[in-house]
């Protein structure tokens, strides 16, 4: 059954990353460490979006302990948020500023319901 909306983050890993991926039109990763202190800084905001774009899946990765699904971008720095459409990659940021997340994801999904 294809995930057709999102209300919260969803914590994926290297088990089910291509799976849940797959499943879903719209989805946002969350690229992060468990040692990157933007990257915890930016899971309020993270989760904060992903209730405003109830149309997009919000995922979230620790690339540390998921090192196949951290291979499958180029990860300039971190956070870094990967946009994918019916499970492919269309664009990604590394960034810790909201605006630049949000204006990402209205580029291609259309802007917040």
């Amino acid at each position: 059954m294809a995930v057709t909306e999102s209300t919260d983050v969803i914590e994926i890993n290297d088990t089910n990353f291509t799976s849940s991926l797959a499943e879903t039109e719209l989805a946002v990763v969350d690229f992060f460490a468990s040692w990157c202190g933007p990257c915890h800084m930016f899971a309020p905001v993270f989760r904060a979006l992903s209730k405003k774009y109830p149309h997009v899946v919000f995922y979230k990765l620790d690339g540390e302990t998921s090192p196949e699904a951290r291979a499958t971008v180029k990860i300039p720095g971190l956070p870094y948020f990967a946009l994918y459409r019916n499970g492919e990659l269309i664009d990604g940021v590394a960034t810790s500023k909201q605006q630049k997340l949000q204006a990402m994801l209205d580029e291609h999904f259309g802007g917040a319901a």
